[in-house]
């Protein structure tokens, strides 16, 4: 008990405890500058009346959909192209892995280079084309999807590594069992890469998931949530509601409700990947 007992002080005071005051909190009508007035479930009334707060859902749901496979398929792609021990494969990860480390900031500044419009890197490259490039900061269906390829660029490192950890687990004695018995690339893929790191692939899943859902800082840097709300996710509205309009009862009935989603979608995801993994 004396050796837990820092870490139960520490995760009780900043996760626990936080956790049912924001319950709390989203029961109230409060500001940063005083006690809040008890509400009942009025906050999550307004929120699903508020067309902005459906929207920003509807964003983060289509964000996560753009960018949780995309990160576990080209994370598993890379991890197999990457699982060799040359210097050139080693190179390849750590530059590849090198994303990971940059901040936010960092990221967003270097695809707005890229995205800004007439002379932005990619429109100098259909420049050369003689072809216009996409709008992905004006316009109001693709502006998600830019977020999106920023953001999986700036994320496929963990997933590789998660990926190449778990390779490399396989024992090779069965690669060579497979290769004796003449078996294809595809089929030694599928019948025996895949199902062996099963387990790694729901771990990125869930992970990707959670981390999706909680998109923050690309959309602000990059959008602003715009144009006309077609890239504000839940966590930006969060923050504008509790920070911006000091409607900090409204901002923990928001946080509570993305609470829900995110344990809702890791579970299913969970519980379906363990169902197939029984049959």
């Amino acid at each position: 008990m004396l050796f837990v007992a820092p870490f139960l002080f520490f995760f009780v005071l900043l996760l626990v405890v936080p956790m049912f005051w924001g319950m709390w909190l989203s029961l109230t009508k409060a500001d940063l500058f005083g006690p809040g007035k008890f509400l009942g479930l009025n906050n999550y009334a307004r929120l699903f009346t508020d067309k902005i707060f459906i929207g920003a859902i509807l964003n983060t749901f289509y964000f996560v959909f753009l960018t949780v496979p995309a990160l576990a398929i080209l994370g598993l792609t890379l991890a197999l192209v990457l699982n060799k021990q040359t210097r050139s494969a080693t190179v390849l990860r750590a530059i590849f892995f090198a994303t990971s480390v940059l901040s936010v900031t960092v990221v967003t500044l270097v695809w707005r280079i890229v995205f800004i419009p007439d002379m932005g890197l990619l429109s100098v490259i259909f420049g050369w084309f003689g072809a216009n490039s996409p709008k992905f900061l004006s316009d109001p269906k693709l502006a998600m999807i830019g977020v999106a390829i920023a953001t999986v660029w700036w994320g496929i490192g963990l997933p590789m590594v998660l990926f190449l950890a778990a390779l490399q687990q396989i024992p090779g004695e069965i690669y060579e069992a497979a290769a004796l018995d003449n078996t294809s690339r595809w089929r030694t893929l599928w019948y025996i890469t895949l199902p062996s790191i099963r387990r790694t692939f729901v771990l990125v899943i869930i992970i990707q998931i959670v981390f999706q859902f909680q998109l923050f800082g690309q959309a602000q840097l990059m959008t602003g949530g715009g144009p006309n709300n077609a890239s504000r996710p839940i966590v930006l509205y969060i923050y504008e509601a509790a920070f911006k309009r000091f409607d900090v009862g409204m901002g923990a009935a928001a946080s509570e409700v993305l609470f829900a989603l995110i344990l809702i979608a890791a579970m299913a995801q969970y519980f379906v990947a363990r169902r197939r993994g029984e049959d």
